[in-house]
């Protein structure tokens, strides 16, 4: 007999356990199917491992920049502790902790693979075997991710190439890394594994590197990493892989080839849905699900599918994921919202050193909208905030403005701690907050913050 629930929710990551987090507050029932861990791949194999690779050379970096306390740093690295660390960020990849917060919202945790077979229908097999099958009373959630896109390259498949996962989770050093992808997963792990010891090599079809960013970002990351060591290879195709032992070599479009001891690809995503049954309801398997702004599936009668979080790639981040949880876990519950932050200001942070923070449109996108836009930059090391974080502080802010509306639509900072300073942006472009108006938010001093006086005044304020 089929067991009943308001909402169902195939996959149990940050997406999905905050969605049934949401109707349960709303009196509804709910019931979480993962065939993995619970907390999906930001909390085990993105977002805070990541992180926590990354925080060494960071706060190496940091301490480097103060003269007065530079001489007093006389070790590197301790490796096996960062690797510790990292596992320690990701619980020891424990989702006890997880399982135990969906207990508290009274959320149900069924741990196996979930397949739709019908409107309102889900069955699901059990790790043991066992098949259950559920009915919604009121929606299914599909959010189940994505996983990283392996490229179709001759000789690849035949490579052992790591996916984002493995070289997040390596238990040991890579003595020579290369790396496909300058996007963020390639930057952010060529400078974790680089500080802590291997030689990196980072491989980027685009002009430069992070190419979905304002091209300034990718060449002060690009400069940097010439400064560690790290080697760049911009307008490069891969065009095979071979694998000989212990090595990896890598050819390139020009004929060139690069030789390491593991390869990382890391050059988009692909969505989770090949086994989830979206064919029974007329949805193409091991494709993005589109969706309307309620996260409505498109193409599917009755106002009972939703998708959320990269499944629906409007926009691939955790937090966007967690905002669209809520607007859709509102919209079961009965309420008149729509989401459109994750449309029109979605902040994103990129942990290198320098970090990369940007918010809205680059100027090219904005452009290529149709807006009227200009362009106002400053030197981020310009300020008395600034300069008291060290020596050697570089980077830009970057504002793209909406001359017809004197609003901002994007905003880019690049330099230390640039990800604690981003949201100020987020809010100025969500509120549709005017140049004339901001000329009223005054920054205090001495912080790194003074850089909007001195935009408002580049502007012309």
């Amino acid at each position: 007999m089929a067991e009943e629930f308001d909402v169902i929710v195939i996959g149990g990551g940050a997406a999905g356990e905050n969605a049934a987090g949401r109707v349960q507050e709303g009196g509804l029932s709910s019931v979480v199917i993962e065939s993995e861990l619970v907390g999906g791949e930001c909390s085990y194999w993105a977002c805070m491992p990541s992180k926590a690779l990354l925080r060494p050379g960071e706060a190496l970096a940091v301490a480097m920049r103060v003269p007065s306390i530079r001489g007093a740093i006389t070790g590197g690295i301790d490796v096996a502790k960062a690797l510790s660390s990292r596992n320690a960020f990701a619980s020891n990849f424990d989702d006890s902790g997880q399982e135990q917060w969906l207990a508290s919202v009274n959320a149900t945790l069924i741990r196996g693979h979930g397949k739709i077979t019908g409107e309102r229908t889900v069955t699901v097999v059990e790790k043991d075997g066992t098949v259950r099958e559920l009915v919604a009373r009121k929606a299914v959630i599909v959010a189940t991710g994505s996983s990283s896109l392996i490229p179709p390259i001759d000789g690849l498949a035949d490579a052992a190439a790591w996916d984002s996962r493995k070289i997040v989770t390596a238990v040991s050093v890579p003595e020579r890394l290369v790396i496909l992808g300058g996007g963020v997963v390639g930057v952010e792990m060529a400078q974790a594994w680089n500080s802590l010891g291997s030689v990196v090599t980072v491989i980027e079809m685009q002009s430069g590197l992070l190419p979905q960013e304002e091209p300034a970002a990718g060449e002060f990351v690009a400069k940097a990493f010439a400064e560690k060591g790290i080697t760049v290879f911009t307008g490069k195709r891969v065009t095979a892989a071979h694998r000989n032992g212990g090595e990896v070599t890598v050819t390139l479009d020009d004929g060139a080839s690069v030789t390491g001891t593991e390869l990382v690809v890391a050059v988009g995503r692909t969505p989770n849905t090949s086994e989830i049954g979206l064919e029974s309801v007329g949805l193409a398997p091991g494709k993005f699900i589109e969706v309307d702004d309620h996260l409505l599936a498109n193409g599917v009668s009755g106002g009972w599918l939703y998708a959320i979080g990269d499944v629906n790639r409007r926009n691939l981040v955790t937090h966007m994921g967690k905002y669209q949880a809520r607007i859709a876990g509102d919209h079961i519950r009965g309420k008149d919202v729509t989401a459109w932050g994750d449309n029109v200001a979605s902040p994103r942070v990129v942990f290198t050193d320098p970090q990369v923070a940007s918010v809205g449109m680059t100027e090219k996108v904005a452009r290529e909208k149709g807006i009227n836009v200009r362009m106002v930059t400053w030197p981020y090391g310009a300020s008395g905030g600034a300069a008291t974080m060290g020596e050697g502080i570089d980077g830009t802010c970057i504002w793209v403005v909406d001359e017809d509306k004197r609003t901002l639509v994007g905003a880019t900072f690049v330099g230390p701690g640039a990800g604690e300073l981003i949201h100020a942006a987020t809010i100025a472009i969500v509120g549709q907050v005017t140049l004339d108006v901001l000329w009223h938010a005054v920054p205090a001093f001495p912080t790194v913050s003074e850089f909007w006086l001195r935009f408002l005044e580049s502007y012309g304020l």
